[in-house]
């Protein structure tokens, strides 16, 4: 079967290029190995963002009596949460089904390799391989938790995240090797569903990415809720004992817990492909290199997503899917990092975009911050989240927003419009004199731009 385009990987990367490629008038072809969707709607974004909701839901109930609502006796079904997670992800890879089917995309079950340039095996379940040949190949295969043996990982009681999902029980305890998104998302699950949840996290601080303030407001909170952080300890063994895991820090210390989520890194998807056949050329950890094309060294061939040496988000695989099927089709477009929003799922929410305080410093920039608590705003307020604030890095230059870092309720929709924001080159002032609707979350953006000047009437 000769195609246009053969995407290897249907996920958040893969089915959105193939869509755009059949959109623009490609013969499309999707190889994928697994369910459609990829680890994000599979083992990642979507089943993690269900659990956030069913934990948002216990959160609310735990303080229903503030709002003046009676609430005895509640329990947490968990096996029920699980099913609930599960036919979401189910209705939503139906959904995407449909949506390559709608659009006359060929949809193949099956492992894709390459064996030379403009040719994919596909070796399916019943032994069978179906040759394609296509004029581009995107690879859109994605990444996996990293399996460190050297931590004790069985799939039992030393998980990673996609165990997690599958737990059939609360755990009673659980001890998260790593304090990163994805282990703060599911320290924040597992605490409100009630497991005593301890953190050990090798750098100074969980969330090191992040802006050092949002981190720390991050761990105030979650220590308030009883969760145990331990920054820059290291874990020198994980063993099992009867009753779950210990785990033994560097310094002597042993933790004891039901299970150990490890959540320190995870590995590219790039074995088995058949790379070697058509001289892709790999990083050292094993990703594919690309350029701001999305073009790997050999013509004809792109990557994109998790697989490569780029950004490691769900929507930064779908803008990249985007870019590569408009340079196939002829176009000119080089892909765009400097405006990426990050959402972290945690409770409160984070929501951050552009650079932080630290990175301003150390590149020397001059910048002013303006600053708002979600304690002074109204709608806040009546829903009783008022951790957290809204800051605004700008250029004292030119009043251009350079960062804005979101922690607080709904944060990772607010974050949208500063991204547009920075996408657009808009300055504070602009910002703070476009008329945002009262009572909002919304409002929280605009008096953190009128505070780059001093100006916000609330604060």
């Amino acid at each position: 079967m000769e195609f246009d385009v053969i995407v290897i990987g249907g996920g958040p990367g893969g089915y959105v290029a193939a869509i755009r490629a059949a959109q623009l008038g490609a013969k499309v072809a999707v190889v994928e190995k697994d369910s459609l969707g990829g680890t994000c709607l599979n083992r990642g974004c979507i089943p993690t963002k269900a659990l956030v909701a069913s934990a948002e839901l216990v959160h609310q109930l735990k303080n229903a009596a503030t709002f003046g609502i009676n609430v005895d006796g509640f329990s947490v079904d968990f096996r029920r949460v699980m099913a609930r997670k599960e036919e979401i992800v189910e209705g939503l890879v139906k959904g995407i089904a449909f949506l390559l089917s709608r659009h006359k995309i060929e949809s193949i079950s099956g492992f894709g390799k390459l064996v030379a340039p403009g040719t994919v095996e596909v070796h399916k379940e019943d032994g069978t391989v179906e040759q394609l040949t296509g004029k581009n190949i995107i690879i859109a295969t994605g990444s996996e938790p990293a399996l460190i043996t050297a931590l004790g990982y069985n799939g039992k009681t030393v998980i990673t995240s996609n165990e997690a999902l599958e737990l059939e029980d609360i755990p009673k305890s659980l001890l998260i090797i790593g304090g990163g998104v994805i282990g703060c998302e599911f320290a924040s699950i597992f605490n409100e569903f009630g497991t005593e949840v301890t953190i050990v996290e090798a750098m100074p601080n969980i969330l090191p990415l992040v802006d050092n303030e949002i981190s720390r407001r991050l761990t105030m909170v979650m220590k308030k809720k009883g969760i145990a952080i331990k920054t820059k300890a290291m874990i020198s063994s994980v063993v099992e004992e009867e009753g779950g895991i210990k785990a033994t820090l560097e310094t002597g210390e042993e933790i004891r817990a039901e299970k150990a989520l490890i959540s320190i890194g995870r590995t590219f998807n790039t074995k088995g492909l058949g790379l070697e056949n058509v001289g892709v050329a790999l990083g050292a950890k094993g990703e594919i290199l690309v350029d701001d094309y999305l073009r790997t060294n050999v013509p004809g061939i792109y990557a994109i997503g998790d697989v490569t040496n780029k950004i490691q988000l769900a929507h930064v695989a779908s803008a990249q899917g985007l870019v590569a099927v408009e340079n196939i089709m002829g176009g000119n477009r080089v892909m765009d990092y400097s405006v990426v929003p990050s959402c972290i799922f945690t409770m409160p929410e984070i929501g951050t975009v552009g650079i932080t305080s630290q990175e301003a410093k150390a590149r020397g920039i001059n910048a002013k911050v303006g600053k708002f608590p979600f304690t002074a705003l109204g709608k806040a307020r009546c829903m009783e989240e008022t951790d957290g604030n809204v800051k605004i890095i700008t250029d004292a230059e030119t009043d251009k927003v350079l960062g804005v870092h979101i922690f607080g309720p709904h944060a990772t929709d607010l974050i949208a419009e500063a991204a547009l924001a920075i996408q657009l080159g808009a300055t504070a002032k602009e910002i703070a004199q476009t008329i945002h609707a009262h009572p909002t979350l919304a409002e929280s953006m605009m008096e953190a731009a009128e505070n780059v000047h001093g100006l916000s009437i609330h604060a």
